[in-house]
Parts: C-alpha cells; sequence; structure tokens
C-alpha cells in the first residue's frame, strides 16, 4: 500500500532540498572566485617580490610555505591570470577557476587569435567535464574519452613499490603520458601475462589490443610486419 500522502511536508522536505542544492551552488562560486583573484594576486606577489616581506630568498620558497602540499594549483591559477585577455578574466568569477584553467589552454596556444567571446558563452553554457572535452577537442583535434577519478587506499609500506612501477611504464611509454595510462598498461601487462596459457584468449585479445595502442606509428608498423612474418 502507498504511503498517506503529506503534502504539506512534502513541500517543506522539497524546498529543504532545494535550499540545500542553492547554497552547495553558492559556495562552490564564492570559492571560484576567490580561486580567480588568488591567481591575480600570486602574480602581483612574483613581479614586485612581496615575498621579501616575510625574509623569503625566493618566489618559490613563498609557494611552499603557502601551497605545502602542491604549488601545482597556484601556478594553475597564476596561468588563469597571465594568458587570458582581460575581458575573459572579468567573466571568470561567472564560469569558475576550474573552466578558466581550460581557457587559459586554448588561449596560449591561439594567442591573438583566440576567440574570447565564443569560447566565454561555452564555458558559461556547458558542464564542466563537456567543456574540457571541447577544450581538448580543439587542441588536438580528436574527441576524447569521458574520464571519471578512482579512489583506493594505499598502505606507506606499498606506495614506493606503486611509484616506482609507474616511473618505470612511464619511461617506456613516453614522458607524455598521463599515469592513468601507465597504471593501464601495467595492469594490462598483468592481464596479458595471467591469460597467456590456458587462460581467456578474450582477455589476451584485449591487453594486447591496448598495448598496441601505446605504441608509435613506427613501431606500430614494425609490430604488424613481424606478425605479417
Amino acid at each position: 500500500m502507498p504511503p498517506k500522502f503529506n503534502r504539506r511536508r512534502a513541500i517543506f522536505v522539497l524546498t529543504k532540498i532545494d535550499e540545500i542544492l542553492a547554497w552547495e551552488q553558492k559556495r562552490e562560486t564564492e570559492r571560484d572566485t576567490k580561486f580567480v583573484e588568488l591567481g591575480r594576486h600570486l602574480c602581483e606577489v612574483r613581479a614586485g617580490q612581496y615575498w621579501r616581506v616575510e625574509s623569503l630568498k625566493s618566489f618559490n620558497e613563498f609557494l611552499e610555505r603557502k601551497f605545502p602540499e602542491s604549488r601545482r594549483k597556484a601556478y594553475y591559477l597564476m596561468s588563469i591570470h597571465e594568458h587570458l585577455p582581460p575581458q575573459a578574466r572579468k567573466a571568470l568569477e561567472e564560469v569558475g577557476w576550474t573552466k578558466g584553467l581550460e581557457l587559459a589552454k586554448l588561449a596560449r596556444k591561439d594567442g591573438q587569435l583566440f576567440d574570447c567571446a565564443t569560447w566565454l558563452h561555452k564555458a558559461k553554457e556547458m558542464p564542466k567535464e563537456d567543456f574540457r572535452r571541447e577544450i581538448e577537442k580543439e587542441l588536438t583535434g580528436r574527441e576524447t574519452e569521458p574520464w571519471q577519478i578512482i579512489y583506493f587506499k594505499l598502505y606507506e609500506s606499498q606506495i614506493p613499490v606503486v611509484e616506482q612501477a609507474i616511473e618505470t611504464a612511464a619511461l617506456m611509454l613516453g614522458s607524455d603520458k598521463s599515469r592513468g595510462y601507465c597504471l593501464e598498461m601495467m595492469c594490462a601487462d598483468f592481464l596479458a601475462g595471467a591469460n597467456l596459457d590456458n587462460g581467456n584468449p578474450e582477455t589476451l585479445l584485449y591487453s594486447i589490443t591496448r598495448f598496441f595502442r601505446f605504441l608509435s606509428g613506427e613501431q606500430r608498423q614494425a609490430f604488424l610486419q613481424s606478425l605479417s612474418k
């Protein structure tokens, strides 16, 4: 039997949900606004050597103190301020710093040819992930796969082994490959080995196919020629 419908309670609960979601959206917008402002201030600190007020030796030392976990974010925020034209920087409070970073990549590539108005409109209208893929397509000339971040726990004793394996894979694939690609190659290698003898031939074929993707054009030709022999 369906529960007795309480319209007054339903309206109250739905209103609360909308209020919380609106609050979350507001907080995210405020955070993005502050990050954009932070990038501008960091650029000024570097240009004016304001880090000397704190008796530091360099701007890099300043970032190490202010961003102990990772200085990469600081440089991202500065990149937004440095590479986007003034009219784009004014609109960043609306689109947020994550989209601003994607815009900065394209602005750095296109220079004076950067179509600021068109891309700002897309940044305002498109969801973050769709916009990131649109920028990637513009930069590389090809479609990109959807992606997601996966979290899992490692014990401290396990980290050196994993890091060394990823570094080794990066040496084989090339430094331009992401850690995600390196991890995929390691998993494909494991699957190929596990299914080599009396295993699943479909899994073996899949693993070899993924390996083939990592090869350069010349290496792919050499591989195909060796098969024909």
